[in-house]
């Protein structure tokens, strides 16, 4: 069986090698270089597994993707061709969870500020930060992660308001926190902590509109989906005031260009005047190119400014929950070999 892993690690390969060491293995840094008799494809988020990709490879029978989303994935044409797709459901539900404190830590004591202050010159007022006990943190999303992040605002004394399109009343008797609707969350909440999933009903889940809402001075984290924020929005409330910091780990657009986030500008731009295209080629090679700068700009304009705490895209990158990852995913390639495939996702 052929088997391609895409975008993984040096330890990752090693993992791979030991563990399916019978079969014939790939490890490639890009989709562009999978083979096409690649029966088996491991991907990571930034891999996109579209029509175009899906043409060239029509010996491919199992997409294995190394994250717990797949919105990389499109799932129905996969369906259609018979090619199946697993996920990592549960790898590090702690992980993003503790991330998502750091990031809340990181604003509501200012850290970013104070480490760029001047020894013994910079004002104590002006860099003076708030407690977390008797806040209020809204979270929207309560399934593995989102319940976690409830249980680590419990251990702060936080007051917990929590939103989710199907709401789990006996994990709010067990964990003594609230549901209510997202209109009535977002003025009771300091902090507002995304942990849903990326979906048409909740694209720009907080916009203009909603984020005006807000308590003045909210702290808004996301380490789930880039898409879900509306980055004019959050912009223009961040430097209104009304938005007190975000907290981001990832960034809108991201995955449509399938690059880290963290990427030059620049480099982009010369990477294309060094191909030599004429504008009507590079319009047909990348019809959406300018809508990806302009979003690439705004997201260095977001994560420029001091208030604004970014990492790139790694709240699951723990050593353990790598670890797990691998193992999961290497669980999901023997039970589909062997005719009981687990962990598939299938479209909605």
């Amino acid at each position: 069986m052929k088997i391609s892993f895409v975008s993984a690690g040096s330890s990752d390969e090693s993992f791979f090698h030991d563990e399916l060491r019978d079969h014939e293995l790939e490890f490639v840094r890009s989709m562009g270089e999978v083979s096409s008799e690649a029966e088996i494809l491991s991907p990571f988020i930034y891999d996109q597994v579209n029509l175009d990709f899906l043409e060239g490879h029509p010996a491919l029978r199992l997409v294995c993707t190394r994250s717990a989303g797949w919105d990389h994935i499109d799932l129905e044409l996969c369906r259609r061709r018979g090619v199946a797709v697993a996920n990592v459901p549960a790898y590090g539900a702690n992980t993003v969870a503790e991330h998502t404190f750091a990031l809340i830590l990181s604003l509501s004591r200012r850290l970013r500020e104070a480490g760029l202050a001047v020894p013994d010159r910079s004002p104590v007022e002006a860099l003076r930060g708030f407690d977390l006990k008797g806040k209020t943190i809204g979270v929207i999303g309560t399934g593995r992660i989102g319940s976690h992040v409830i249980r680590l605002a419990n251990g702060f004394g936080m007051r917990v308001l929590a939103c989710d399109a199907f709401p789990n009343t006996h994990l709010a008797d067990l964990l003594g926190f609230e549901y209510t609707a997202l209109e009535d969350l977002l003025p009771q909440a300091q902090v507002i902590t995304l942990h849903c999933p990326l979906r048409p009903d909740t694209f720009h889940l907080l916009n203009r509109e909603r984020l005006s809402r807000c308590l003045p001075g909210v702290l808004i984290i996301n380490t789930a989906r880039g898409n879900l924020i509306d980055t004019e929005a959050l912009i223009a409330a961040l430097e209104a005031g009304h938005v007190g910091g975000a907290g981001l780990d990832v960034l809108e657009g991201e995955l449509a260009t399938t690059r880290p986030p963290s990427l030059n500008v620049t480099e982009l731009i010369l990477e294309e005047l060094h191909a030599g295209l004429s504008p009507e080629e590079y319009r047909l090679k990348h019809p959406n190119r300018i809508q990806d700068l302009q979003q690439m700009m705004r997201n260095k304009v977001l994560i420029s400014r001091p208030n604004v705490v970014f990492t790139p895209h790694v709240a699951f990158n723990s050593f353990e929950a790598a670890d797990r990852i691998n193992r999961t995913t290497m669980e999901n390639v023997r039970a589909f070999l062997k005719g009981k495939p687990i962990n598939l996702v299938t479209p909605a």
